[in-house]
């Protein structure tokens, strides 16, 4: 990056310092930073059955092939050493061809935010929470479930730039259906651009047109050249296979485009369980990762050395009604097992905090603690979906954004590690009260008792009488008056205006562009 696109980067971001939060007015806050998790993965697979699960995708590949529709992927498989028919959309790979291809990738990177202080590093043992990306609803108690729009969407994402615990913009939150189609994907990472400084994951890599969209916006927003953004990993953003053993055609050429120009792919297979997958989780686990081992070849074709993340998005339907479950025994089980195959090629590894349930109650927090725990002990490194997800991903509930900023919180205060200092072990302490007396007014507590313990967001610690004489507010209550006070203390960070106005003036471009098409 030369150095004047480094100080325009750093006049883009302007930092404006993030304090930690505990005590000071709003809502109890942990400071924006990094997650770490300290402790070994939880390991559910041995290592004979990752080899398996390696093995039976290669058989997959070999002799079952995948429908790949779009021509160019073809070619460019070709053109890497595969012995394919290019004229056929459906393909098989040679297995050594495949291993030799999916090798040698990046473990960890850095995806770069707007304000350089929020920059974060994918892979080892760094968690990233980012939000919901892709509902068409919206819902909140005062107006209930209705279609997305954009006042609302942007809405959204400054509540989310408030929130310290949200790392990374997901995605906008939902689609503002009031937008046209075909161009309502600039409008939304205009929003993310300009409403937050954090890093965001533009999610819009549907066709070659909107993934070059999103790469020349970046660009803009980063001041970098191609050629810059060639060797800065900066742009995460996936692809969902169409399970079973598909690639659309749209949907691989906006793969291509940004693997082209070195960004990191995630490519995660929608499997659900007994439809889109086998019934059994092993032969789901396959079949997932042949649609990934396959993807990853495409993008190596097209850019050698491209950065891999591995998705995981399979869970299993309700047999009874065929409706998708979500934060399951079965969805946690996977994400432990993909995340074991994620290690096995030595890429970073993404999942979901995932539900069901229709509202904001004990469904939805039981089956989205359900999901990050399984992302917690899995070692996942990107949780997409991490906030506001509703509705198996119809809905985004602005109630669900502050629950999950809570439970995501508390977890993230159960990852750092107990003090074993002299002083945290507190003999003098245990000595000077004795037998029978208590700790309250002891000056070792006084001295620490501010912040010795997690401050929560929403939950009410009070006894009855006091909780009920306020009013006997539920969790989702206290959630909804949090996020309209986020709201209100909402401030635009500050960026430069000509890279508003450079925004802007691509967009007017491309959405002529659309127009005609």
């Amino acid at each position: 990056m030369t150095t004047e696109n480094k100080e325009r980067t750093r006049r883009g971001g302007g930092r404006k310092k993030l304090a930690a939060t505990r005590g000071a007015t709003g809502p109890p806050q942990l400071p924006f930073g990094a997650i770490k998790n300290p402790y070994p993965p939880f390991n559910i697979l041995s290592d004979d059955q990752v080899q398996t699960i390696h093995e039976t995708s290669l058989d997959i590949l070999e002799t079952i092939g995948m429908r790949v529709q779009n021509l160019e992927s073809r070619e460019l498989l070709k053109q890497a050493g595969a012995d394919i028919d290019t004229a056929s959309e459906d393909i098989k790979l040679d297995r050594h061809f495949v291993e030799e291809m999916i090798t040698g990738l990046a473990s960890e990177f850095d995806v770069i935010a707007r304000n350089p202080e929020k920059t974060l590093t994918v892979g080892g043992n760094n968690l990233c929470f980012a939000t919901v990306c892709g509902p068409s609803f919206v819902s909140d108690l005062d107006e209930g479930r209705r279609r997305g729009t954009y006042d609302k969407m942007c809405d959204f994402i400054k509540i989310a730039h408030m929130l310290n615990i949200v790392q990374h913009e997901g995605g906008a939150g939902f689609e503002p259906l009031d937008l046209p189609v075909a161009s309502r994907h600039m409008d939304m990472m205009y929003a993310q651009i300009t409403l937050t400084d954090k890093g965001w994951y533009p999610c819009w890599l549907n066709s070659g047109p909107r993934a070059r969209d999103v790469i020349e916006m970046t660009k803009i927003a980063l001041g970098l050249s191609e050629e810059e953004l060639l060797n800065t990993p900066t742009i995460q953003s996936g692809v969902n296979t169409n399970s079973p053993l598909l690639l659309d055609d749209d949907l691989a050429s906006g793969m291509i485009e940004l693997a082209k120009v070195g960004q990191p792919i995630c490519v995660t297979p929608f499997t659900l369980a007994g439809a889109m997958s086998p019934i059994t989780l092993a032969g789901t686990l396959a079949q997932q990762n042949a649609e990934v081992l396959l993807s990853a070849c495409i993008v190596q074709a097209a850019r050698r050395g491209t950065p891999m993340i591995y998705g995981h998005f399979a869970s299993n339907v309700d047999m009874k009604t065929g409706s998708p479950a979500f934060g399951t025994p079965e969805y946690v089980k996977t994400t432990l097992a993909s995340a074991q195959m994620a290690r096995f090629y030595g890429w970073p590894f993404r999942s979901s905090n995932t539900t069901a349930a229709q509202s904001v109650d004990a469904q939805a927090s039981y089956e989205s603690m359900m999901s990050l725990w399984g992302n917690v002990l899995s070692h996942t490194n990107i949780v997409l979906h991490g906030f506001g997800w509703l509705e198996g991903g119809l809905t985004c509930s602005f109630e669900k954004l502050i629950l999950d900023a809570e439970l995501v919180q508390m977890l993230a205060e159960t990852l750092k590690p107990i003090g074993f200092t002299k002083a945290d072990l507190a003999i003098e302490a245990i000595a000077d009260v004795g037998a029978g007396g208590h700790f309250f007014g002891t000056p070792h507590t006084m001295e620490r008792y501010q912040n010795a313990f997690y401050a929560p967001m929403i939950s009410d610690w009070r006894n009855f009488e006091n909780w009920e004489e306020d009013g006997s507010k539920t969790a989702t209550q206290r959630a909804n008056g949090v996020w309209k006070e986020l709201l209100a203390a909402y401030e635009k960070p500050p960026i430069d205006p000509s890279i508003e106005e450079e925004l802007q003036a691509y967009m007017a471009k491309r959405k002529e562009y659309y127009a005609a098409a």
